[in-house]
């Protein structure tokens, strides 16, 4: 599949902002100076009384983008993801999530993406950090088009909302037809052997492994759960009660992200079965993003072999 389209979602995050800045004056970019890297920069320049760059101040740009809010603006807060849930982990919470203003987290660099800057800078506990969070929405696109579609379905959703958004070019796995509501997940492929729920930039791994699950006589259903706060519940319940079997699969600590959160639904039903394919609960490194997915058994040969470890 060498000749699928790449790009990086941040680049659809880039793309639909300048847009909705188009139609909309009350829409405002923050940034924490990586403009360059968060892909705002056109932005800024298209929209300089729209924009405000508080430098290195991330704690600065979430109170700022919280008075915004209060006068009705919807600004984006563009940094990389690992500095907006942690370093701005308080502001968020007390200032933006408690009066449950209207500001959105365009988080980049989300997960293993960037790669060889290590451990620092990788964000693999971001969105189970900010989960935890009332009032919060976490959303990770899988590919361009759906980061398009969702950031622009987060500038109409009235609450906090934290987008998180890779470094590297991952698949196109949708076209632009495609429709994306917050909190409901996508089927990609239909089965009633085994469920893979996957998000973000390991939708396109999933898909390879429910094809090569196929070549074998194996249905998976895969699911896109890009939605992991609030989780489409009724989608797991339904892969349990028609299938019981689910892998769940992402770029992120095992511990509190899109496993977790599929295996909480589990766990009150009081049947099923899942494994969780992630980060074991580790810090990253530095190394080329496939070599990283690829220690961590993020891949299409592992997905596939726990789908038969579960069906055996």
């Amino acid at each position: 599949m060498s000749d699928v389209e790449k790009i990086a979602t941040r680049m659809g995050f880039a793309e639909e902002i300048i847009e909705l800045g188009k139609e909309n004056p009350n829409i405002y970019v923050i940034d924490a100076d990586l403009g360059k890297s968060c892909k705002t920069t056109e932005f800024s320049k298209t929209f300089p009384k729209q924009h405000i760059n508080v430098g290195i101040a991330e704690q600065n740009a979430a109170g700022i983008a919280a008075g915004l809010a209060t006068c009705g603006k919807i600004p984006f807060v563009a940094t990389y993801a690992i500095f907006e849930s942690t370093r701005m982990l308080e502001m968020i919470r007390q200032e933006v999530c408690y009066p449950r203003l209207n500001v959105k987290f365009a988080g980049s660099h989300g997960g293993l993406t960037p790669a060889s800057d290590g451990a620092s800078h990788q964000a693999v506990e971001d969105m189970g950090v900010l989960r935890t969070i009332p009032n919060m929405t976490v959303i990770m696109p899988a590919d361009y088009w759906s980061a398009r579609r969702l950031v622009r379905a987060a500038a109409e959703f009235d609450g906090p909302v934290f987008l998180r958004f890779t470094r590297d070019a991952i698949d196109v796995i949708y076209d632009e037809k495609q429709t994306f509501e917050i909190g409901k997940s996508i089927q990609l492929r239909d089965g009633n052997d085994v469920a893979i729920i996957a998000n973000g930039d390991t939708v396109r791994i999933a898909l390879k492994a429910a094809d090569e699950l196929a070549r074998e006589g194996i249905k998976a259903r895969l699911l896109d759960m890009h939605t992991i706060k609030p989780l489409d519940v009724d989608a797991v319940i339904r892969a349990i009660d028609e299938i019981g079997k689910i892998v769940t699969v992402e770029d992120h600590n095992i511990i509190n992200g899109l496993g977790t959160a599929v295996c909480e639904v589990v766990a009150e039903l009081g049947r099923g079965k899942v494994k969780r394919i992630g980060i074991p609960d580790r810090f990253g490194e530095s190394a080329p993003y496939e070599r990283l997915l690829a220690k961590n058994g993020i891949t299409i040969e592992n997905i596939a072999e726990q789908a038969r470890r579960l069906l055996a």
